[in-house]
């Protein structure tokens, strides 16, 4: 009788937290750097939202060990509305890879997926292929050709180890310590082939600076609608989509979570806003909690396969 009443309590407690809610500054968490496009993606959508609630969204940069360092301070945050977590998909990867103190399915709940981007193949003009065709027989004849990537774990580099197994060639990988470095190698010719995120290569590519010969979305992006997928190209079965995705700690009220996902889903309508994701490279997505749940488990279960597949390591 007692645990029901207790039961009872909480429920109600719940249930008037969220009658309240918000009722100060809410906080988003982005577990990388300010400018990338977590960033972006994540304060073009708190502004609308924060004027919806008629609170202030205070977007708080939490970045270091690969996404963990902010994924744990949202994991260990009051499960209360006020802490929000703007998650990219290494949500979903990390856990094959490091020794972590939080986990996504125990700690988080979904809220809504906000966007979805390819990540790219570029090659520099001077290596002479454009099409992965010639890529894999140039590969083929001249095996080791070095591709660099933002770092070794990264969606990058699983696409680029994926594509090397399913078209059988031997690629070597030339990790960075972020993107901006290696994008600057590879417009500068230092390197000739990039496994990379879209959005900071659209502008070398447009000025003919790289080449774009392939993407790992299963459908074009809007932003590339001239790239073919790996798919398209011949390396079947190749597809991920890099995803960003709000959550909140588990426990947090389902109210809450619900009026979330409405603001965001308004928000992510808007016109204004669906064009700064595009100059981004970014596709806005919306959609449902469960969806959105949906989705991690099942990028949880493919990342586990391929970093096992493809023995990707981290130093």
């Amino acid at each position: 009788m007692r645990i029901t009443l207790i039961a009872v309590a909480l429920l109600l407690s719940s249930a008037v937290q969220a009658q309240s809610w918000p009722a100060k500054p809410v906080r988003w968490i982005v577990p990388y750097p300010p400018g990338g496009s977590t960033d972006i993606a994540a304060r073009v959508v708190a502004d609308r939202v924060g004027q919806a609630l008629g609170q202030s969204v205070v977007v708080e940069n939490r970045s270091g060990a690969s996404g963990n360092i902010g994924f744990e301070a949202a994991a260990k945050s009051a499960p209360d509305g006020y802490t929000i977590l703007v998650a990219p998909d290494s949500l979903a990867s990390n856990p094959h890879l490091y020794k972590i103190g939080w986990d996504p399915f125990r700690d988080f709940l979904p809220v809504i997926q906000l966007a979805r981007q390819p990540v790219v193949l570029a090659v520099h003009p001077s290596l002479g292929v454009g099409s992965v065709a010639e890529l894999v027989a140039l590969a083929k004849k001249n095996p080791g050709q070095g591709f660099a990537t933002s770092g070794a774990g990264s969606q990058q580099h699983m696409a680029a180890e994926w594509f090397a197994q399913i078209a059988k060639i031997e690629l070597t990988h030339i990790p960075y310590k972020g993107g901006g470095q290696a994008i600057t190698d590879l417009v500068g010719g230092q390197v000739k082939i990039g496994s990379l995120g879209s959005s900071p290569l659209i502008p070398h590519y447009k000025a003919g600076k790289l080449k774009l010969i392939a993407q790992t979305t299963k459908t074009r992006a809007p932003s590339l609608p001239e790239v073919p997928t790996y798919e398209e190209a011949g390396i079947k079965g190749l597809v991920i989509e890099q995803w960003l995705g709000i959550l909140v700690p588990a426990g947090t009220a389902a109210p809450i979570v619900a009026r979330l996902n409405a603001e965001i889903a308004k928000a992510l309508a808007e016109p204004a806003v669906q064009e700064r994701y595009a100059q981004s490279a970014l596709e806005p997505v919306g959609g449902t909690a469960e969806s959105f749940a949906k989705l991690l488990r099942e990028d949880y279960d493919k990342y586990a396969r391929l970093i096992r597949d493809l023995k990707i390591k981290v130093e």
